[in-house]
């Protein structure tokens, strides 16, 4: 029991992982045989050291106490750290760019260049500007995991093959950069399925939470297949409805009632409820709210038009397989033990209260957030 508590304080420490697949959206242009690139990201949190989900206002007032001196020593760190991080090649050949912080010229979207009304010393933008090499014909990006997942957008490219989103740490594949083609189905069905495993783990906590509890809650292999298939059905449904504009709902009420939904589960194995058909109707229902869920993350990365189907199918494809993955790291370390008398009072109740209590955090930290 003191082990679960010290997990359960260790969770509550630690970001919200919950749909915090927060991207960092990279324009990228080539013009006159020069590149500008332009990386939207928290620049006080960078300078600081902190991470990207810390409070504005506390990053904002502690670099305004700051000396002049102090500044210019955390800016030139900056520099170095973008230097360090990240990655520009042409023909698989990185080559250098200068580091201009908080350009003041931008050829970014109208939507990105609309930043939220909340403080920011430095600014949240930054600009990568180089030379193109000549006679150059592919380009490939990379920026390191201390950096959230990526969205690469081609500005002048057609918009089949404007956005191309990348998981955390990971490089783009070689671009033709001049006359970007749109990826073929093989990439698209191979970057998507990736992404939505990605979102399960590790991103996704509050949907692996669910499955966990849909696990503890079923002793039974059939019942616990019935379930979770009748998840998924639910989920792909709400995600491609969602996704193709046909349902639309508000983020924060559809966050709160999954969180709700996690709490819902907790609560019936902690009282020791045995499964029932009515549990399928119900985790069906709850399917449906976290199929919104997939569908915002989804709709943020970006799809690739006129390959939307695909895009969509294996991005549920690997959802799937991150949820097969939980149950299978389930079963891994809890099967053994399912008939053992002890696997009930000392195992499965105790977890189920961990479960409910990060849920219910969640219920009260998405509702006052």
């Amino acid at each position: 029991m003191r082990i679960l508590v010290s997990v359960f304080c260790l969770l509550l420490s630690l970001p919200l992982w919950a749909h915090s697949f927060t991207l960092t959206e990279t324009h990228v242009a080539f013009r006159d045989g020069f590149f500008q690139i332009e990386m939207r990201c928290d620049l006080d949190a960078l300078a600081l050291g902190v991470p990207q989900e810390s409070d504005d206002q506390a990053l904002y007032d502690a670099l305004s106490a700051k000396t002049p001196e102090e500044l210019a020593e955390l800016k030139a760190g900056l520099t170095r750290h973008f230097e360090r991080r990240i990655r520009v090649r042409f023909d698989d050949q990185p080559v250098p760019f200068n580091v201009v912080l908080a350009p003041e010229a931008r050829f970014a979207t109208a939507e990105v260049e609309a930043e939220a009304a909340v403080p920011s010393f430095l600014g949240t933008l930054v600009r990568f500007e180089g030379t193109v090499p000549a006679e150059s014909q592919t380009f490939s990006f990379f920026a390191s995991r201390s950096f959230p997942a990526v969205k690469l957008i081609f500005v002048d490219a057609p918009a089949e093959a404007q956005v191309v989103p990348l998981p955390q740490g990971a490089r783009s594949e070689p671009l033709a950069f001049r006359d970007l083609k749109p990826p073929g189905a093989a990439t698209v069905f191979g970057r998507y399925t990736v992404l939505g495993f990605l979102h399960i783990l590790p991103k996704g906590l509050d949907h692996i939470l669910f499955v966990l509890g849909l696990f503890l809650l079923c002793n039974r292999r059939k019942p616990l297949l019935i379930m979770v298939t009748g998840f998924t059905l639910a989920h792909s449904l709400t995600l491609a409805l969602s996704v193709l504009g046909i349902v639309q709902l508000p983020s924060r009420p559809v966050e709160i009632l999954i969180a709700l939904s996690i709490c819902y589960v907790a609560i019936e194995v902690a009282l020791g409820r045995e499964y029932r058909m009515r549990h399928t109707l119900v985790v069906f229902a709850f399917g449906l709210l976290h199929g919104l869920g997939f569908a915002g993350v989804l709709t943020e990365l970006g799809l690739p038009e006129g390959q939307l189907v695909l895009a969509l199918f294996a991005f549920n494809i690997g959802v799937e397989l991150g949820q097969i993955a939980v149950l299978v790291g389930a079963f891994a370390v809890f099967g053994w033990w399912r008939a053992k008398a002890f696997y009930e009072p000392y195992l499965v109740r105790p977890a189920s209260v961990l479960i409910g209590c990060i849920g219910l955090f969640w219920v009260v930290e998405r509702f006052i957030g």
